[in-house]
């Protein structure tokens, strides 16, 4: 082959091998290194050896050189220059893959920052934004299973599902959902129920600085103990995470609650429920409250997090095998309150994250009440949930 020939084809493989590296970057922007690797499959991949190894071998050896195949050695390349290759683009809710340990910070502070069913007025999203201060009823509602089995009619009755996120009428099956058992084993030994709070600092509107009584700590402390008053046996964890160096700092409350959960569960292997109990936070104007046996009486919400996003899919370091076990646990709770106690609840919410409830099977996260109910509401509201609970629990 003559040299000017040569030249030229090298050229040429080059000028290829530049291009499908320009494709990589312009496309890629967002896309994390296993995101490249992927567009770097099939065809690419063959096409980009071929000519790494047939004219670029100094380009081959520098890869080998870093202990990594042709391939990842260009997608590592492409996202070192990417900008920000590996974070989320801002959009308004929109999440990302996690690549790094800083996507994965900015991800667990979304995360302990976005379970509120509220936008960011504090305006409740799929619900009526203008609630009466008290409701003696709620809307009459059919809960027959010929229903519930109607996707479209489960969804818009039941369910607030966020815009980062879907479902399908595949994982919201409510014949499925409904005939797990739920209810606890009595012949067992030892505590059924865990109760902690991620958020240990919320407070209410006439909550007394440095009384932990009342906070939500103290109203999981009256739910404990009208649970064990009913023979559901509860412990409850005290334990504080979003404190930090004595400042407030939600960023890390979930991940660091999961580590002591686990061990108060493996040090109680007898515990089948877990319950993260919160308070909700809305616009100053919003009252969550309904009336129960003459009492004024906080409502309460159903949080469930699908580890799945609509910008991402799933999201594979969220794994939560147990997902279809909460949403029956959420449900059966949501139609036994319906039942028993119309309007005390709003709409189940569904979003995208995980929430430590891939924990354990049968987990709750209870949004109860908000900032702008009161302690009296809010307790008149536990003797509610543990009534609900007793019948959805107990053989």
């Amino acid at each position: 082959m003559k040299s000017g020939q040569k030249l030229s084809r090298i050229l040429m493989a080059a000028t290829g091998s530049i291009l499908l590296l320009y494709t990589v970057i312009s496309t890629g922007a967002g896309m994390g290194a296993k995101g490249i690797e992927r567009l770097l499959a099939g065809p690419n991949k063959m096409l980009l050896k071929h000519v790494q190894e047939t004219y670029l071998t100094g380009f081959s050896y520098t890869a080998k050189k870093h202990h990594a195949s042709a391939d990842e050695w260009v997608a590592q390349q492409a996202m070192n220059m990417i900008p920000l290759g590996t974070f989320v683009k801002e959009k308004e809710n929109t999440d990302t893959d996690i690549e790094d340990r800083a996507t994965y910070e900015m991800i667990l502070k979304r995360q302990a920052d976005d379970e509120n069913a509220v936008d960011e007025n504090g305006k409740l999203i799929g619900e009526p934004q203008e609630m009466p201060a008290v409701q003696t009823s709620g809307s009459s509602i059919d809960l027959s299973l010929e229903s519930l089995k109607n996707y479209e009619y489960l969804v818009s009755n039941f369910y607030t599902i966020d815009s980062t996120t879907m479902t399908s009428p595949e994982e919201l099956n409510a014949e499925v959902l409904l005939s797990k058992d739920l209810k606890i084993n009595k012949d067992t030994k030892g505590p059924k129920v865990l109760i902690y709070h991620t958020h240990s600092q919320e407070g209410f509107v006439d909550s007394i600085p440095g009384d932990t009584s009342t906070t939500i700590v103290g109203v999981g402390t009256y739910l404990t103990e009208l649970l064990n008053k009913k023979g559901i046996e509860t412990i409850h964890h005290e334990g504080v995470y979003d404190l930090i160096d004595g400042e407030l700092d939600r960023s890390r409350a979930y991940d660091l609650a999961e580590p002591e959960v686990k061990k108060i569960l493996a040090d109680n292997p007898s515990i089948e429920v877990l319950i993260d109990l919160h308070r909700d936070g809305v616009a100053e104007g919003t009252h969550l409250v309904t009336e129960v046996n003459g009492k004024p009486t906080a409502q309460i919400m159903f949080f469930n997090g699908l580890s799945r996003t609509k910008a991402n899919g799933e999201i594979d370091y969220l794994y939560n095998p147990y997902i279809q076990d909460n949403l029956a646990f959420s449900l059966q709770m949501q139609l036994k309150a319906m039942e028993l106690y119309p309007g005390f609840t709003r709409h189940i919410y569904l979003r995208g994250y995980c929430y430590n409830m891939n924990i354990m099977p049968k987990t709750l996260l209870i949004e109860a009440g908000a900032q702008t109910n009161t302690v009296e509401e809010m307790k008149n509201a536990m003797e509610v949930l543990a009534e609900t609970l007793d019948h959805v629990l107990k053989p």
